[in-house]
Order: structure tokens, then C-alpha cells, then sequence
């Protein structure tokens, strides 16, 4: 299922960033445009496609971005036709994200995106995906800071798990189109980031709850911490969670409905820096429960 904390909040994030985002490629292409020349095979070279595609790869496995990026675009402007040119735009893409900087991450988003456009159907689609996502896992910021890219993450790591659900066996990723396959090798490391990055963006709830808290705000940290319980159950730091959520409601007056929280904090945690004292509220809770009950049974 998909991981969406609320539309309205990825709507809000998301708009805004992508204006900018769209200045900043074509400013940043125009630039790029104006400092590059093309990278040519030399004049009778069998398969110039061919010969452009190795070099570029060459250099990007030797990390020369800007060498193996003039190699991959003078293949993607030359050779419409070639096999080549889906891996070569790939390629361009991974020169990117490679610099590792501010606005290679942007213009790597715009060429896997180009991609996913282009070639749907393509067998490095699940890549395209994959690398998609991780340019913006790349820009995550801290929990206590903005966390638009951490919500853009979430969006295509998401999408990469929605849409290849499982590891492939052997052999199967070089068979059909990945949009056929239903499946990638890159399955586990997208898990594992995806896991990653929900967990950044519960820290940030977290973080505002447990202020809330600490300020004796105990609706806002309730209104903060049950929402991310229900849509990320599996959030790491769940014990905090739960007990912030526990006694909060419980100091608002409802320990009836604070006790499941409590209880599920002692059930799932066999270690937890919480449990001491979620014990101890726990036996608190129930005795004055059992003694209501009793008082309650006294006056019939």
C-alpha cells in the first residue's frame, strides 16, 4: 500500500519545489549546453552508437561525469534509432547524481523522469525508478528540518515497490520488459531505503510531538503521534511513539483509552528505554480500573 501522510501536505510541498525545480533545469541545461562539446567517434567507426556508448561508459565507471556525459548526449542528439539510447540517457542521469550536488540531483530527476516517459516498457525501468527515488533520498534532510524531499522519496520509493513487488530469480531480470517482469534485483536495496526514509519523516512527527509533550501540550502531541501510528505501523522508533501517545492520553484524563497503547508498547518491545515506566503505569491504571469496577458493583 502506498505510504501517503496526507495529499494536502505532499501537495503543498510538492508544487512549489517543482517551479523552482523547472527554472533551475533549464537554466542549469542551458549552461551545460554552452560548456560542452560534442564527443564524436572517429570518422569510419563501425557502430558509432556503439563506440559512443562504451566510451561514456568507460568514464563513468571511472567517475569523469563531465566526459561521460558529453559521450551519452552526443548519443542520445545523434542516434535516435540506436539500441543504445535508453541506457545512454540513463547514463546522463547517473553523471548527475553522481557530482552529488545540488543541482546535479535536479537535473538527474529530470532525466530519469525523461525516461519513465520516454521508454515505460524498457527493461531498465525498475533502475530508472530506483535511481529516481534515491536522488531524492540523496537530498533528505535532518528530522527536525524541512522534509519536502524526504515526502519525495517516500512518493517514488513507494511506486518502485508498488510497481516491482518482490526480488527477481535467477535469469529473470534479463528476460522481458521490466513493466512485464513485475519484479527487480534492485527490490531489496529499495526496501530497505524506503524503510529508511518513512523513518526520517516519523522522526519528524516524533520530534514535534515529543515537544509538545515536554510543553504539557498533550492534545497536540496526540494529534501528532496517532496518525503516524496508524499509517506507519512498522516505524522504527514506535516505542517512543506509543509511549508519548499512551501518556498523553492518559494525562488528558482517558487511561481507559491510553492503555492499549501502553499494552502494545510491552507486547512488541522486549527492550525499550519506555518500559519501565509504561509497567508501572500500566499496574497503576488497572488497579484504579479494578477499583472503580468494584466501587461501581458496591453501589448495585
Amino acid at each position: 500500500m502506498a505510504f501517503d501522510y496526507t495529499r494536502a501536505a505532499l501537495t503543498r510541498a510538492r508544487w512549489p519545489h517543482l517551479c523552482v525545480r523547472a527554472c533551475v533545469i533549464l537554466a542549469l541545461a542551458a549552461v551545460a549546453a554552452c560548456a560542452t562539446g560534442p564527443r564524436r567517434p572517429p570518422v569510419g567507426t563501425p557502430d558509432p552508437d556503439k563506440f559512443l556508448f562504451g566510451r561514456g561508459s568507460e568514464e563513468l565507471n571511472d567517475r569523469d561525469w563531465f566526459t561521460a556525459r558529453e559521450y551519452f548526449r552526443q548519443l542520445v542528439d545523434s542516434y535516435p534509432q540506436s539500441p543504445h539510447r535508453g541506457d545512454a540517457k540513463l547514463g546522463i542521469g547517473d553523471t548527475y547524481l553522481g557530482e552529488g550536488t545540488s543541482e546535479g540531483f535536479v537535473l538527474a530527476i529530470n532525466e530519469f523522469r525523461e525516461f519513465l516517459s520516454y521508454y515505460p516498457t524498457h527493461r531498465r525501468a525498475d533502475y530508472a525508478q530506483f535511481k529516481l527515488g534515491m536522488a531524492h533520498y540523496y537530498q533528505m534532510r535532518g528530522a527536525m528540518r524541512d522534509q519536502t524531499e524526504t515526502i519525495e522519496a517516500i512518493r517514488e520509493l513507494t511506486t518502485f515497490v508498488e510497481r516491482y513487488p518482490r526480488p527477481c530469480e535467477a535469469g529473470a531480470s534479463t528476460g522481458p520488459s521490466a513493466a512485464l517482469r513485475q519484479c527487480s534485483d534492485l527490490f531489496p536495496e529499495a526496501q530497505k531505503r524506503l524503510r529508511e526514509a518513512r523513518d526520517r519523516l516519523g522522526d519528524h512527527e516524533l520530534g514535534v510531538g515529543v515537544h509538545y509533550h515536554r510543553m504539557k501540550f498533550y492534545p497536540a502531541t496526540i494529534e501528532r503521534l496517532k496518525p503516524l501510528l496508524e499509517k506507519d505501523p512498522q516505524f522504527t522508533r514506535r516505542d517512543a511513539a506509543l509511549f508519548y501517545l499512551a501518556d498523553s492520553i492518559d494525562k488528558v484524563g482517558r487511561p481507559a483509552e491510553a492503555l492499549p497503547y501502553f499494552d502494545r508498547l510491552l507486547k512488541e518491545f522486549e527492550e525499550s528505554e519506555f518500559l519501565e515506566r509504561a509497567q508501572a503505569r500500566v499496574t497503576e491504571i488497572r488497579a484504579a480500573l479494578d477499583k472503580k469496577s468494584e466501587g461501581a458493583a458496591g453501589d448495585r
